[in-house]
């Protein structure tokens, strides 16, 4: 199974994520895409088993990936500051692969009931999809 985690800006929910994901699932192959730079350095720390920067390889991991992971802004145009691109935003909803979007209100995206819950709590439930799933 190969599961794709997606993060910007500061890539900071992307490595937890990552690092979630490869302490609970110990041979479950996960690739970073980061919107910049900055993310992806980060989703490498995490632990990714590789990683890959920009618009194109977010699109080809959109195409390649089992199940996708991120927040919920990378389905957005224009969301993250201006990150997510359309093209982009397009080959998330595309794409066959399982989406588990972590519902941040964040960068003008605001999803009712997240308040009830915490980062790490999201993060947890999106751990919790991925075992359901395997």
């Amino acid at each position: 199974m190969k599961i794709i985690v997606i993060d910007g800006q500061g890539g900071n929910i992307g490595k937890q994520l990552v690092k979630s994901i490869k302490d609970e699932f110990k041979d479950v192959y996960v690739r970073a895409i980061g919107t910049n730079s900055t993310a992806t350095a980060n989703m490498l720390k995490g632990g990714a088993d590789e990683a890959a920067t920009g618009e194109n390889a977010f699109i080809v991991g959109c195409r390649e990936a089992d199940v996708i992971v991120g927040p919920i802004g990378i389905a957005v145009a224009d969301a993250l500051l201006g990150e997510v691109s359309p093209k982009m935003a397009k080959a998330l909803g595309q794409s066959s692969a399982v989406k588990i979007l972590i519902p941040l209100n964040k960068c003008d995206v605001l999803v009712p009931g997240v308040s009830d819950k915490s980062t790490s709590e999201l993060l947890s439930d999106a751990v919790r999809m991925i075992r359901d799933i395997m």
